[in-house]
């Protein structure tokens, strides 16, 4: 058999005071394909970072055999030195391998010239992996690598690597990536680490498997160690001279027992619903956005109704951030209208994690942010209505005490993450804006996420490059493919796909129409409605329009201090009222759609 690659023996790493790594061992053998999974702040990063010699552990050794060459993959490489991101990404590398550079960059969609100053850290990301990739080491360390790439440089990612002869390590929240390379998966808990040579699609089968037998053999040390409690409690009266052989055993038993350390258990997340809102949330009508010579979107109508979650997908760079904002209000169109649905609270998720200040600690975090601060005491927060202690609040997304008062910057990616999250799920919204929401995630608080917004009752509009949580969550698409012209397509990523391809197909079989005849086919479109049908359909906007001004008006009577206090009969009939106009607003759109679907088919 070959020499391995690497090999870690024995390897023990401590963080303030517990074991991030306990006595680790670990062999990478030529063609290894690893995914290394495990919960946010479980010590991933570290492990790849002792594989790669830039973290010295406690105790344990780290051998590379001569002449194998080892590249790491940072999450914030450091580009100090660099004027442009190609300069960076070809440092070192001799001339007759620049072609390299040049072919990673277009498959990632990495501008060369661009300056390091100015460059975001998704294009430092970029430049960072088109280097790793030019120099073709041996044994490739990837922290995150789909962190910011867009789907088609993940697929150019995927391949990429499917086709290398190097052996890798993956550290990744995108399951479908891991399940498209990985051949083996290492699995990091409480700082133990396992393998199982088998693809990242068997890792929840054997998760389960092993946390079960972990229980049950809890359980029996538990069974036992109760009756060898009672035996040394009652044999006092029983016995002068005990076994002293049996008791030195129930205090070695009690040790064991005491130094199995508990699976930290998921977040408590749960997002709190606002007032229901109406049952339009977003109406726009010819929307266009340009910036300069460029156009982002021309002409774009689209509408997002309650419950539903809207994916925007596309390439990097394509304008998905800009449409977001200026859908939610954000940012005005330059021409074209938006209107938003009535009584709509929005809660926001940012991509680049900006609202985080990495010198504030966690508990400043969240009694810093106006739409949490508890307006009494400063150790406590406003979740869903409610003052709940910062403490308290931050163990339910798996913080401990300690981290309270410890600064952002000293958390992980996911943990960060989990922070954001905290953040937006104590306030009360009936639409969640989410930007790149599953960078970082582990892969149980990912789950603990899509099932929250696949039973979300509120409006779900989000950006991300995960093909499979777009699978599991979008019952809308709206693909951005750079011609200026969004296409809405139902369903998530799969689903995209399959119509694309079949839109595709039908276009290139159907005759052209002259535009001359446009015109006629759209006047025979309306001939599907009744004289009346048209005249209601005409009437409808201006119907909806008043229930909404009716329902914002006793929407803000009902908000008046101690009104149920000082009239509860005025309370009580707008309260009435409020639930019949909301009822016949929602009676009217289904209307409206089901007109304006039957003027169009």
């Amino acid at each position: 058999m070959a020499a391995p690659l690497l090999q870690l023996a024995d390897i023990s790493l401590t963080y303030g005071g517990n074991p991030l790594l306990d006595q680790l061992s670990l062999v990478i053998q030529n063609g290894d394909r690893l995914a290394l999974v495990g919960r946010n702040g479980s010590g991933k990063s570290t492990l790849m970072k002792v594989m790669a010699a830039l973290v010295e552990p406690d105790a344990g050794t780290r051998t590379l055999p001569t002449g194998v060459r080892v590249g790491y993959l940072a999450q914030e490489p450091d580009m100090t030195g660099f004027a442009t991101l190609g300069d960076f990404a070809s440092a070192g590398l001799p001339d007759e391998d620049h072609w390299r550079i040049a072919a990673a960059s277009e498959g990632l969609g990495l501008k060369l010239e661009a300056p390091v100053a100015t460059a975001s850290g998704g294009e430092r990301r970029r430049a960072a992996l088109a280097r790793l990739l030019a120099e073709a080491p041996d044994l490739m360390l990837l922290d995150e690598p789909t962190n910011h790439l867009d789907i088609a440089a993940i697929l150019w990612l995927e391949q990429h690597l499917k086709g290398s002869d190097a052996a890798f390590v993956l550290i990744s929240h995108d399951r479908a990536f891991l399940r498209a390379l990985a051949r083996g998966t290492l699995w990091l808990d409480r700082g133990v680490l396992r393998r199982q040579d088998k693809g990242f699609a068997d890792f929840e089968t054997w998760r389960d498997k092993v946390w079960d037998e972990e229980d049950q053999q809890r359980h029996k040390m538990d069974q036992k160690l109760k009756a060898e409690g009672r035996w040394a409690v009652e044999g006092i009266s029983a016995r002068r001279k005990r076994n002293q052989g049996r008791l030195r055993a129930l205090q070695a038993m009690r040790e064991e027992r005491a130094g199995m350390i508990r699976r930290q258990g998921t977040a408590a997340l749960d997002l709190a619903e606002a007032p229901m809102a109406g049952r339009m949330v977003i109406d726009a009508k010819g929307v266009t956005k340009t910036f300069g010579d460029r156009v982002i979107f021309r002409d774009f109508s689209f509408r997002a109704f309650r419950s539903d979650r809207v994916a925007l997908v596309g390439p990097n760079g394509v304008g998905k951030t800009t449409l977001l904002n200026v859908l939610t209000g954000e940012l005005a169109p330059d021409d074209g209208t938006v209107k938003l649905g009535t009584n709509l609270t929005i809660a926001r998720l940012d991509q680049n994690r900006a609202a985080l200040d990495p010198e504030m600690t966690l508990w400043d975090a969240l009694t810093a942010d106006p739409a949490l601060r508890s307006p009494g005491r400063s150790d406590q927060v406003m979740v869903r209505g409610e003052p709940r202690h910062v403490v308290g609040y931050l163990k339910d997304f798996l913080f401990t005490e300690a981290q309270a008062r410890a600064p952002v910057r000293s958390l992980s990616g996911g943990e960060r993450a989990r922070l954001m999250l905290a953040r937006i799920m104590a306030q009360e919204a009936n639409l969640l804006v989410l930007d790149e929401p599953t960078n970082d995630l582990d892969v149980e608080t990912l789950d603990l996420l899509q099932e929250l917004l696949v039973d979300y009752a509120g409006t779900v509009i989000l950006v991300s490059h995960d093909r499979d949580f777009l699978d599991r969550v979008a019952t809308v698409t709206v693909a951005m493919e750079g011609d200026g012209r969004p296409v809405v397509y139902p369903g998530g990523w799969s689903d995209y796909q399959s119509q694309r391809g079949e839109r595709a197909a039908a276009a290139a079989e159907k005759p052209k129409v002259a535009a001359k005849a446009e015109a006629p086919a759209a006047k025979a479109a309306q001939d599907g409605l009744s004289f009346t049908e048209k005249h209601r359909l005409a009437e409808l906007p201006k119907v909806i329009e008043r229930l909404e001004g009716e329902i914002a008006k006793l929407a803000a009577f009902l908000a008046t201090p101690d009104l149920f206090v000082k009239d509860p009969a005025k309370a009580q009939k707008a309260t009435e009222g409020l639930a019949e106009r909301q009822a016949q607003l929602d009676a009217a759109m289904d209307e409206w759609m089901r007109l304006e679907a039957k003027a169009t088919a």
